[in-house]
């Protein structure tokens, strides 16, 4: 299975990428890339929409933390929605759920909570 990042507008400030296919080590650099040029960008508000994530390593895991990590030293967040399936449940044991707010729906967390 192949791997994407696609940009979605939303409302609210921030930026929205929804991710597609099997996020793992050979393709966590994309994220990562994709991730590093918002933040030289200015964007500091990113949320990731998980619906059409399938698979999701401990690398994939870790780039999650590094982009909540990068957005919060400017003042910003990551945010993650809509993991479903053995995604959801990595997401869950891991304590990631909590730590980056996770939303099970596709809903904008943004408007729940800015900080």
């Amino acid at each position: 299975m192949t791997f994407s990042v696609n940009y979605v507008e939303r409302d609210g400030g921030g930026v929205c990428l929804r991710l597609a296919g099997e996020l793992d080590l050979s393709t966590a650099p994309e994220l990562v890339a994709v991730i590093d040029r918002l933040a030289a960008a200015g964007e500091t508000r990113v949320l990731l929409d998980l619906t059409d994530l399938t698979f999701c390593d401990s690398t994939g895991m870790a780039v999650f933390v590094r982009g909540d990590n990068r957005a919060a030293a400017d003042g910003g967040w990551l945010r993650l929605t809509g993991a479903h399936g053995r995604v959801e449940r990595v997401l869950r044991v891991t304590g990631l759920a909590d730590v980056l707010r996770y939303e099970p729906e596709s809903v904008d967390p943004a408007f729940r909570s800015a900080s």
